[in-house]
């Protein structure tokens, strides 16, 4: 296995594949670079010597500034460079040229979805419990357990333990639950934090995103949930579902708390009624699609400095290979998009959408700005522990996720993604406001790359949690779906995605559960659009 890797021939950072020590000799293509430090598996040095305010490049973009002199050979560090990336500007409007993927080996493939009435397709057939406001959470945590654990949706995975302290017998479950409604795959909920005592603009953002999950095809129907005084109104809910969807049809069952004399009558009649609703739903059963009913959304989270070398890349051909097909793809996290603009700008097919990525982008640089920040401080301290040093080192990474094709919509939060082809979906790096955005432009998989291990899930989609070094997926196999580590070891990258996107495929069909569902990981919040990074 080799030792280093250098990503693009105009870098004048080099990658350690392995803990290098100092003193040691290494080679790459001809070139031998001795190590005036150590240099850590996933971390950087320089190939040449570097003077202070001098550029250094990774992936074929800047990524840096030296703030101090660099030998050749050195590693590089917060103490020795800062984050760098070249100012965007839309004086180039040169058409952007991609070679598509050869996809004749899965232009016949399908996977079985589920098929709506409008002839969407989902992933899943979730039956889904909404509140309007955050005191409604617990009713809305109520009905679930009231008819999850009955119909067979509950895990419960730890009541053995407090059982067996209490010296009582535990019985053994069946790995498949005796369900009484076989097409369903469960009953979920969404909590919140907000809906009243922010402002009207937080209370309709919220109701926007509250409506794309009720419109979204994984779900066959909704309880919502109200108090009756809150900002986010079920008139201004209806509203905005009805300019989401003015088609909306699914069953809606509404109760408002404050109109009932006894919450027991109200969550008797949430019961009965939602019971009555899963007798139709299950009359829905999957059908096989082709592949171009995928709408993937490609996300990264608990990165390390293998990110942009193995999973994100994998990630990438997967995402082209469903474009190409007819399908969708969404890659989110403006913050991490920070280095990468000009490739994000060069590959829109739209003037407009140009334009409006770069808004979004300033938008989001100066509110950071106002609490005395700035988007280029996403990197975590786990991060820059691993090898991300700066944020466009982060970012070119990340940006490897959305492959090579060109871009086709650029959506704000909420907002829904292109019907086909590549979105900018406009988030958070936060893994749970990006992920829960991702699915409110109507992704039906996720796609989740992570170095250092994350259970990220959600409430209604599958989050496929793919690890960038093998040593993670072996030590955290309850929370990672597929190992893209083996590209590190020297295994075709091609291959892998291609064993990816069979994990997808599998997925997708209901076929092969995600750690993150078997965990009963369903994470859900909302951006408010104050500043997140």
């Amino acid at each position: 296995m080799q030792k280093t890797l250098l990503i693009h021939p105009d870098d004048n950072l080099m990658v350690a594949l392995k803990d290098l020590t100092a003193g040691q000799t290494v080679h790459w293509q001809g070139q031998a670079y001795t190590l005036i430090t150590d240099v850590p598996a996933k971390h950087k040095f320089v190939t040449e010597d570097r003077a202070v305010g001098d550029i250094v490049y990774m992936y074929g973009v800047p990524v840096g500034k030296a703030t101090k002199p660099l030998k050749k050979g050195e590693r590089v560090t917060t103490e020795n460079i800062k984050h760098y990336a070249k100012q965007v500007q839309l004086t180039d409007n040169q058409p952007y040229h991609w070679t598509a993927p050869d996809v004749s080996g899965w232009q016949n493939r399908t996977f079985k979805g589920v098929i709506r009435e409008d002839g969407r397709v989902g992933t899943a057939n979730y039956w889904l419990i909404i509140p309007l406001v955050f005191c409604q959470n617990r009713n809305v945590q109520k009905l679930q357990e009231a008819l999850a654990k009955p119909l067979g949706y509950s895990q419960d995975q730890y009541s053995d333990v407090t059982l067996s302290l209490l010296g009582q017998t535990t019985l053994e479950k069946p790995i498949t639950p005796n369900r009484p409604f076989p097409n369903i795959d469960g009953i979920r909920t969404l909590t919140v934090n907000s809906g009243c005592g922010g402002t009207a603009y937080d209370s309709k953002s919220l109701c926007k995103v509250l409506a794309a999950y009720a419109d979204h095809p994984n779900v066959a129907g909704i309880t919502v949930f109200s108090l009756g005084c809150e900002k986010a109104q079920v008139s201004i809910f209806d509203q905005v579902l009805k300019e989401r969807n003015p088609q909306f049809n699914k069953p809606y069952l509404f109760f408002k708390q404050q109109e009932w004399a006894s919450e027991d009558e109200m969550m008797a009649q949430a019961i009965k009624q939602t019971f009555e609703q899963l007798k139709l739903a299950n009359e829905v059963k999957r059908q096989p699609v082709p592949l171009s009913k995928l709408k993937i959304g490609v996300k990264c989270g608990g990165s390390d400095g293998f990110s942009g070398i193995s999973a994100n890349p994998a990630m990438g051909i997967v995402s082209d290979i469903v474009v190409t097909l007819g399908g969708a793809s969404a890659l989110a996290e403006f913050p991490e998009l920070c280095g990468a603009e000009g490739n994000m700008v060069s590959r829109c097919i739209h003037e407009q959408d140009k334009v409006h990525f770069l808004e979004l982008m300033q938008h989001y640089e100066q509110e950071a700005n106002s609490c005395g920040a700035s988007i280029s401080d996403n990197p975590s301290p786990g991060n820059i522990k691993d090898g991300l040093i700066t944020d466009a080192i982060k970012s070119t990474g990340a940006a490897k996720k959305a492959g090579n094709a060109p871009i086709s919509a650029v959506v704000d939060y909420s907002e829904p993604m292109a019907e086909s082809g590549l979105s900018l979906v406009c988030t958070p790096g936060n893994d749970l406001e990006a992920v829960t955005g991702q699915v409110a432009a109507g992704a039906n998989v996720v796609i989740f790359s992570t170095g250092l291990g994350t259970p990220t899930g959600n409430p209604i989609v599958p989050v496929l949690k793919i690890a960038t070094n093998t040593q993670v997926a072996q030590k955290l196999p309850h929370m990672i779906d597929f190992d893209c580590g083996p590209v590190i070891e020297g295994v075709p990258l091609q291959e892998v995605a291609e064993q990816l996107l069979e994990k997808v495929i599998a997925t997708a069909s209901g076929e092969y559960i995600v750690q993150a569902d078997r965990l009963e990981q369903y994470d859900f919040l909302f951006w408010k659009r104050n500043v997140s990074l």
